[in-house]
């Protein structure tokens, strides 16, 4: 065997490798919005979920692209985790698609007679094409190309080396031999980090006669369990909705896989029955079939118990974590869809409003502690640096001018709160300190200062109520009775009626909290000018809770 062989495997590899990443890229930005909005209204039942996972994977020949858009959602409260756990079934169908394109090209006459014009329509369209959707579709039909080819290339490597690289001889059918080569499956998949390369690979092995039909088999189930090491490394520091949906995931492909493994005689029979070995094609169509058929297995077995599977889940995963100062939204995963890392972004945000408006109020107490307030501080601090944090993942993507420019807007609502934390940490020491039985009317001022503060922190907690419109104009009343109060803590304070130390110091209170109630109010308008009102709010005018860190 001569040297051109290696050659030929590795740059068939590489030209389906860039091939498979070109076609999942372009067709995922293709089609994002129809994603989005399949994945949003397709999936009302776990059934019709599945029906929506096969359907986006099939489209996009990614599951990670249709795992990182169902983890977004579950995390934005668009879909229940019973839903997403349909959509993840339902992946596992999608992408047996790419074993029928690897049989379909088997059995072509000429394949750069398909790849070729392929390769140059794309070409053309993506060079032409700028930032549009026929760009990404121009690099869409470029990797159809690039992974079409690649095929052809490995064929012709694996030909040479068929006769001094015989790995048929090594599988026996013994239980030890479909545990070797479903470890090679595995590996291929670990290595690549995609199972559908993975596959194209094992049945242009098999095609060309390099390993036999049963070894293929094993392989094949071999990929499929190896694409849960990709959920494995998806939920290091996730939140407890990705890590649910991963472990959906590992569960699912590892029950299919196991059930899969004793019955590979049983499948190789009933596919050998239908479809002939003659032809290598032929070959790739049965893996194919045997493929698809114990996904459906799995389907068959997961489907009807995915209401207890959810709730094994929700047992198991995310109970007694700290909940202070822990994200709950933000998810590396989901960085890649730019829509979805603003949703969960504006998610957090209003949890951290949510919970600051929250210190706010009751910093207004009599039972205001400051060491309570320590602890609410702490995990404001590890919020606000977690939310940071992301804003600067999600500069380093490529994001669309819309989402770009709402960025800065986000910061801002950060530092809002941020400063509103400040003032209370400023007069927390002192507020217990404080004397607020003051004498005249200056008593009933301060009442309804003190008052209006909570009214509009309450309003300001509710941005889909139609107060919430009047914010602005509250805000103004509340600047013209803090004038109002400070004359009279003045007045008082020159008629000796009040100790000077004292006037002073609430002349400071009541300033920071006028301070306080404006920034929080200004930090919950920008945040929801982040969102469209009616996206917002819904049709019912009603908004979801965000359940505060510190409401309990």
């Amino acid at each position: 065997m001569n040297l051109s062989a290696p050659a030929g495997l590795l740059g068939g590899l590489g030209l389906f490798l860039i091939g498979m990443r070109l076609m999942t890229e372009g067709l995922r930005q293709a089609a994002g919005p129809a994603l989005r909005s399949i994945l949003g209204t397709w999936t009302s039942t776990p059934l019709r979920g599945l029906a929506s996972g096969f359907l986006i994977t099939a489209l996009v020949q990614s599951s990670s692209a249709v795992t990182v858009a169902a983890i977004g959602f579950v995390n934005a409260g668009l879909m229940t985790m019973a839903q997403s756990v349909g959509v993840i079934f339902g992946s596992n169908i999608g992408t047996t698609v790419t074993g029928w394109i690897v049989a379909a090209v088997g059995v072509s006459v000429e394949v750069k007679a398909l790849a070729l014009p392929l390769i140059g329509l794309g070409a053309l369209l993506a060079l032409t094409g700028e930032n549009s959707r026929r760009k990404h579709l121009g690099d869409a039909l470029l990797g159809f190309g690039l992974f079409f080819l690649g095929i052809e290339t490995l064929q012709s490597a694996f030909h040479e080396v068929e006769y001094s690289l015989d790995l048929a001889t090594l599988y026996q059918g013994s239980f030890l031999d479909v545990l070797t080569f479903l470890g090679v499956g595995f590996g291929l998949t670990l290595l690549m980090q995609s199972s559908s390369a993975a596959m194209a690979l094992v049945l242009t092995a098999a095609m060309t006669g390099v390993v036999d039909l049963g070894s293929a088999a094993a392989a094949v189930i071999g990929t499929n369990i190896g694409t849960t090491t990709t959920a494995l490394f998806s939920v290091i520091g996730a939140t407890s909705n990705a890590k649910k949906v991963a472990a959906a995931h590992i569960l699912f492909n590892l029950g299919t896989g196991a059930a899969a493994i004793f019955l590979i005689p049983f499948f190789l029979r009933v596919a050998g029955q239908v479809v002939t070995q003659d032809d290598p094609a032929h070959i790739a169509t049965i893996l194919a079939a045997f493929h698809t058929a114990f996904n459906l297995l799995g389907i068959a077995l997961f489907l009807p118990f995915t209401h207890q599977l959810v709730g094994f889940l929700d047992r198991h995963i995310g109970v007694g974590e700290a909940e202070l100062g822990r994200p709950r939204y933000l998810d590396d995963n989901v960085l890649k869809e730019p829509t979805m890392a603003m949703e969960a972004l504006y998610m957090e945000l209003g949890r951290l409003g949510e919970t600051t408006r929250l210190l706010a109020r009751n910093a207004l107490t009599s039972k205001f502690r400051h060491k309570d307030f320590i602890r609410d501080r702490a995990a404001i601090g590890a919020l606000v640096a977690a939310i940071r944090n992301y804003c600067i993942k999600m500069q380093r993507q490529r994001l669309p001018a819309a989402i770009a420019d709402r960025l800065p807007q986000a910061l801002r609502v950060v530092q809002y709160f941020v400063k509103v934390v400040d003032i209370i940490d400023e007069v927390s020491r002192e507020h217990v300190l404080l004397d607020h039985a003051l004498p005249g009317m200056a008593a009933e001022s301060a009442r309804h200062f003190r008052r209006e503060v909570r009214d509009i922190l309450e309003t300001a907690h509710t941005p889909c109520a139609e107060e919430f419109e009047d914010l602005e104009k509250l805000l103004r009343q509340l600047h013209d009775d803090y004038d109002e109060l400070k004359e009279s803590l003045l007045r008082l304070g020159s008629q000796e009626r009040i100790e000077l130390d004292r006037m002073v110091a609430l002349l400071n209170y009541y300033s920071r909290m006028r301070v306080m109630c404006e920034q929080a109010a200004k930090g919950t308008v920008h945040w929801a000018m982040l969102r469209e009102r009616e996206a917002a709010c819904g049709p019912t005018g009603e908004t979801e809770r965000t359940d505060g860190i510190g409401a309990n």
